[in-house]
């Protein structure tokens, strides 16, 4: 099966990884996380359930029957289905053309449907790593970058930390096995820093993304930027 990224040097890389580098972890974000999480599919679900019984309770309450209101529920349904099957179809294409991947050196990501962006991010480059995982460990991992380095909102949504537009967060969406990969990705950050692995990540299940819990900081230097493939746009 053709795939619009077949011209990739190396999947998920604007090229071949150097002798010296091994990747430790490759993969994509699950679409129904993405929609769930990043686009609120449930939420806007619930809207549209609450705004069709609400206008088939308003007919009957006007005095019509039962049809009256059915027709009026009618009326605005199709629009709801149209409205989220078109997150849904929004989420799977975003699943589809994302490619996270760890390296023992940097974190690659490689988002875009209709223009494909790659950003390297150097572990030098990022202050620290933090967990938002559920229950049943999938979830997500953002990344704070160190001193000056920024990526406009706009280039990274939705794979990027929710309302941090002014120090933008880039983030790796909707993943089944979060945990693991934060485990991962706290390990290499440490050994990158000359500190000792640690052993588990932690983080709790609540909204609000930690940082302590589930965090790797280690001094970085001041002027550090992040290394863009030659396709990236950068802020």
């Amino acid at each position: 099966m053709s795939d619009d990224h077949d011209f990739e040097p190396a999947y998920g890389l604007p090229e071949r990884l150097p002798a010296q580098e091994r990747m430790l972890w490759q993969g994509s974000p699950d679409w129904k996380l993405i929609a769930r999480g990043a686009l609120h599919l449930r939420a806007l679900a619930l809207y549209f359930a609450v705004l069709l019984i609400w206008r088939g309770a308003n007919a009957m309450s006007g005095g019509g029957t039962a049809y009256d209101a059915l027709l009026s529920v009618l009326w605005l349904a199709p629009l709801a289905l149209l409205a989220l099957g078109t997150i849904a179809l929004l989420a799977w294409l975003t699943a589809r053309t994302a490619v996270y991947t760890i390296t023992d050196q940097r974190v690659v990501m490689r988002v875009g449907i209709v223009l494909t962006i790659t950003f390297n991010l150097p572990y030098k480059s990022i202050a620290a790593a933090s967990l938002h995982a559920a229950r049943d460990g999938s979830g997500d991992i953002a990344l704070a970058l160190d001193g000056s380095d920024r990526i406009a909102y706009v280039h990274l949504w939705p794979h990027v930390r929710p309302w941090h537009v002014k120090r933008t967060q880039p983030m790796l969406r909707g993943l089944p096995d979060a945990r693991a990969v934060a485990s991962l990705l706290a390990a290499a950050l440490a050994e990158s820093a000359g500190l000792p692995r640690p052993a588990t990540v932690v983080a709790p299940t609540a909204p609000a993304l930690p940082t302590a819990p589930a965090s790797v900081d280690a001094p970085r230097p001041r002027d550090v930027d992040i290394g863009m493939a030659p396709e990236a746009i950068a802020a």
